[in-house]
């Protein structure tokens, strides 16, 4: 039997990575209602950075010996310049990991320089981990078809060298590409919806939707209040957040959040909670906040949202908690609906905020009548290669889905981004919603 010190690193890697995994499912389990939240906030974020880090060490050893050992043995290998690429991808591999521990210990006002550069080399690390692959997966399958009695030459060796090389070059284009979208402000992008039974003296109601700000190691105060200002510009009757602004506790990044003070949306300001906010362990602190900057939290409950022109026109605009306040077992929050729409009834056309598109769809199985779901959470999967996974894991991706005969949803690409400063195959935006009555 193989003791667990002759396992290859690989392995060792992934043994330590399931221990974390079985220790995060426990904790969630059985000291959820143990610890206070502080502990339990502390204890989440170093299980999530060690699971991170120990699944990432099994493809970090991959791209030390696919782009360093590959190439010890070459007649370059004892130059200057071979010895400034060691250090350059051990650099990059130690700063993709140490990205995770950023948000415990540098949140700020504004990004830090660390944690962007961190947090790109982690994204980097994604798309040169896909190529590598790729690549990879490509060359054992021109082998097979070839036959595995072909000789092995130079030919075949030149081959090899050139995968990791393709993949590296690949990786900084799209790397540079994908900061360079990210780095701009949001697209302002204007949607018609016919919502039924909404009262003809609020057609063309406008509605701001912005999602998934995520404040904290890479986006801070100067990206909000660039947002706030295109927002006050498009003069909204509504502005509602579904979610993730904030991945930071309230008192470490509240100078960064000030520019929300700004929002002057005639028929008020709403917000619901996303996962990250149950990340933070720090809900009640962020509900108390964003009051004080005159916006209201919709903590599984409703408004009557009344007509400027007619006091007797109205719609009701309800807020569900994210599904993954159950999860956790956040103590006084989860999704329920039948509270959040408690009054709620079909004469009147109802609009629904919840941030994941699984809680749109749950609860359109369980209220048929609701008129419109507002979404965010997929960040249109953000960035190349994970788009396929956003795609595949949510029942609505990215913009307006007809659901029946007089239901819609629509979910948001994201306002910024999560961590990662880019964007490859999805673009950040600001979303402009006109209400028609039919």
């Amino acid at each position: 039997m193989i003791s667990f010190k002759q396992l290859p690193l690989e392995a060792k890697a992934a043994v330590a990575a399931g221990v974390v995994f079985f220790s995060m499912i426990l904790s969630r389990s059985y000291l959820a209602e143990k610890l206070d939240l502080r502990t339990r906030h502390w204890l989440l974020r170093l299980q999530m950075a060690l699971f991170a880090n120990t699944l990432m060490l099994m493809g970090s050893l991959h791209v030390w010996r696919s782009t360093v050992t590959m190439f010890s043995r070459s007649s370059a290998a004892s130059s200057f310049c071979f010895m400034l690429w060691k250090i350059a991808v051990f650099m990059f591999l130690a700063l993709a990991h140490s990205s995770f521990f950023t948000l415990p210990f540098l949140v700020a006002e504004e990004p830090y320089f660390f944690s962007l550069a961190a947090y790109t080399c982690l994204g980097a690390y994604i798309i040169l981990i896909f190529f590598l692959f790729t690549l990879g997966s490509v060359e054992q399958a021109y082998k097979f078809l070839v036959g595995r009695n072909a000789k092995a030459g130079t030919g075949n060796k030149n081959r090899a060298a050139m995968k990791p090389v393709l993949a590296v070059m690949l990786t900084v284009v799209l790397t540079v590409i994908g900061l360079l979208n990210a780095s701009q402000p949001p697209t302002v992008n204007s949607v018609e919806i016919p919502v039924h039974k909404l009262p003809s003296t609020m057609n063309n109601l406008k509605v701001v939707l912005l999602s998934d700000i995520h404040l904290g190691p890479t986006v801070g105060k100067t990206k909000l209040a660039m947002i706030v200002r295109m927002v006050k510009a498009l003069k909204p009757d509504i502005t509602v957040i579904v979610g993730d602004l904030t991945d930071a506790e309230a008192e470490i990044i509240r100078p960064a959040v000030e520019p929300l003070g700004e929002l002057d949306s005639p028929l008020g300001t709403y917000f619901v909670t996303g996962n990250h906010e149950y990340y933070t362990s720090d809900v009640s602190n962020w509900f108390e906040l964003l009051k004080s900057f005159n916006i209201q939290p919709l903590h599984n409950e409703n408004v009557k949202i009344v007509s400027p022109k007619s006091t007797y026109d109205w719609f009701c605009l309800a807020g569900v908690d994210d599904i993954e306040a159950d999860v956790l077992r956040y103590s006084g929050h989860g999704m329920d609906l039948k509270k959040a729409l408690r009054g709620c009834s079909s004469e009147h056309a109802i609009v629904l905020l919840a941030h994941q598109p699984i809680a749109a769809k749950w609860a359109l199985q369980e209220r048929p009548d609701i008129n419109l779901v507002l979404s965010g959470h997929t960040h249109g999967g953000q960035m190349f290669p994970l788009n396929a996974g956003a795609y595949l894991l949510n029942p609505f991706f990215v913009g307006l889905y007809k659901v029946g005969q007089n239901t819609f949803v629509y979910v948001s690409p994201g306002t910024m981004y999560f961590g990662i400063p880019m964007r490859l195959g999805s673009r950040a935006e600001i979303t402009e919603i006109i209400l028609h009555s039919p």
